[in-house]
C-alpha cells in the first residue's frame, strides 16, 4: 500500500490526525497517524509530487510536481478539485 518511490515529503494535517506524503513515483498519499493505515491514493500528476500540504481548515490537500501543475484535492474524498496550470 505504500509508495513505489522515494518519499520527498511530508506533512501532518491542522488536527494531526492524518499525514500526506508526497513521492517520486507521481503521487500523494494521506495516511491516518495513529494507525499507519492508507486512507487515500492521490494520482494525476504526470511527474514526480515535490510538495503536499494541508490546508489550515483541513479540508483540502495541495500537492506541487515537476509536471507543472499543482493541484487541490479534497482531504475526505481523494478527488481532484483543480488542476493549477500555466507555470513555466
Amino acid at each position: 500500500d505504500g509508495h513505489r518511490h522515494a518519499v520527498i515529503c511530508a506533512a501532518f494535517s491542522p488536527d494531526g490526525q492524518q499525514v500526506v506524503t508526497a513521492s517520486g513515483d507521481g503521487s500523494a498519499r494521506l495516511w491516518d497517524a495513529a494507525s499507519g493505515e492508507c486512507l487515500q491514493t492521490l494520482e494525476g500528476h504526470r511527474d514526480e509530487v515535490e510538495c503536499a500540504a494541508f490546508s489550515p481548515d483541513g479540508q483540502q490537500v495541495v500537492t506541487a510536481s515537476y509536471d507543472k501543475t499543482a493541484r487541490l484535492w479534497g482531504a475526505a474524498s481523494g478527488e481532484c478539485l483543480h488542476t493549477l496550470e500555466g507555470h513555466r
